[in-house]
């Protein structure tokens, strides 16, 4: 049998990236949720930059009108400025996923390296700032969409660059500077832990949903997609797709011959091995992720091959007859043999007319019928004009 295109090796998550281990699992994922990530990072950004521009307050209080203060609110400025750059940045490139990360990952080194050169240019307060530091943890960690591996990176670096910080010119010394570590550890730790949570049960969500578009489209027994999503979607986006380009469609309509006696014979359990047998077949001869393989009837099944003219899905029918005939299908300890007839029909729509695509699977059903009713187990191909 086909595999499903849901299979547990698509949705399988990685346990420490938290991703789908599959890649474009992933992209579909980043994509889905894509709007939504930006909507969240926009106002994220927007509560940093004024976070870090309304804290300037308390330079004044604890420092006064001094050349370190200038350096203090000129350090926040610039914090909210690069914020602020990729809050307009995000809104020019909305549909870019690894500039979402670049932005994300822009701000998140931005906000921890100010926030290290403010606590630099404060060093008798950091008691203080080790608390502000957890914030800036949380906020990286949970409050920035992100990868997790680069959230998991930029903040055990800023906490290592803290620590050492506070070693350096905070005093900071024995039990209290091993104190205050192993707090910003266990701030990470949760960050993490949190995180991870998070990004699991949305990729969880994902999944499900995956699974029940899945069961909508496709067919259960062959896997393949059924004729409701062919009718709904997919005959008629790869039509407009072939149209825009002036490229060709070919489409091919087969059948397993005398499937009825299959049935009688060796009962449905054989039938259904045959069923699925030949739609293996089909799957592993077409390009995937290009061409479409559907099951049209109870044996009857439709190749879509887009940018595929009149000679390469005649050259296709042609291996699959032939693959077919020559491959019994095993059940219970016995060879079935079978046939399958094939009408193939093709429209160029760099030269076609405009009516041309319009019947083009009753044109492959009449080609179909047409090699059936001159002997079976045969191609008959047309090219529609």
């Amino acid at each position: 049998m086909p595999s499903n295109p849901v299979s547990s090796r698509t949705i399988k998550v990685a346990p420490l990236k938290c991703e789908f281990c599959d890649t474009a699992t992933e992209n579909d994922f980043l994509r889905h949720h894509l709007a939504t990530t930006q909507a969240q990072l926009r106002v994220t950004f927007l509560f940093c930059a004024l976070f870090y521009l309304c804290f300037a307050v308390t330079d004044l209080i604890w420092i006064g009108y001094e050349l370190k203060t200038c350096l203090l609110v000129g350090a926040r400025v610039a914090v909210a400025a690069v914020v602020l750059a990729c809050v307009s940045m995000l809104k020019r490139r909305p549909d870019s996923i690894p500039f979402t990360h670049v932005a994300a990952n822009i701000v998140e080194v931005a906000g921890a390296a100010g926030f290290l050169l403010i606590a630099a240019l404060r060093p008798n307060e950091f008691s203080l700032h080790a608390m502000s530091m957890s914030i800036v943890l949380i906020v990286i960690y949970i409050y920035i969409p992100n990868r997790l591996v680069y959230a998991a990176a930029i903040a055990a670096v800023a906490t290592a660059a803290f620590v050492w910080l506070a070693w350096w010119q905070g005093g900071v010394h024995g039990m209290e500077l091993g104190t205050m570590a192993a707090l910003l550890v266990l701030g990470n730790v949760f960050g993490y832990v949190a995180a991870r949570r998070y990004q699991m049960l949305s990729r969880e969500e994902y999944s499900a949903q995956m699974v029940l578009k899945n069961l909508s489209v496709r067919d259960p027994l062959t896997g393949c997609y059924n004729r409701r999503h062919l009718h709904e979607q997919l005959l008629e986006t790869e039509i407009s797709r072939a149209q825009r380009y002036r490229l060709s469609l070919t489409v091919i309509m087969s059948d397993l011959d005398h499937f009825k006696a299959v049935n009688d014979t060796y009962g449905h359990y054989g039938g259904d091995a045959v069923l699925q047998r030949f739609a293996a077949l089909l799957q592993s001869m077409t390009r995937d992720s290009i061409d479409s393989v559907v099951r049209y009837g109870g044996e009857e099944f439709l190749l879509i091959l887009p940018e595929t003219d009149l000679a390469g899905g005649e050259l296709l029918a042609e291996r699959l007859r032939q693959t077919l005939a020559a491959t019994p299908v095993a059940h219970q300890g016995q060879q079935i043999t079978v046939t399958a007839s094939f009408g193939v029909a093709s429209v160029d729509f760099a030269t076609s007319t405009h009516a041309a695509h319009l019947n083009m699977i009753a044109a492959a059903d009449d080609l179909l019928y047409a090699a059936k009713n001159s002997g079976r187990n045969r191609v008959c191909a047309q090219q529609l004009v």
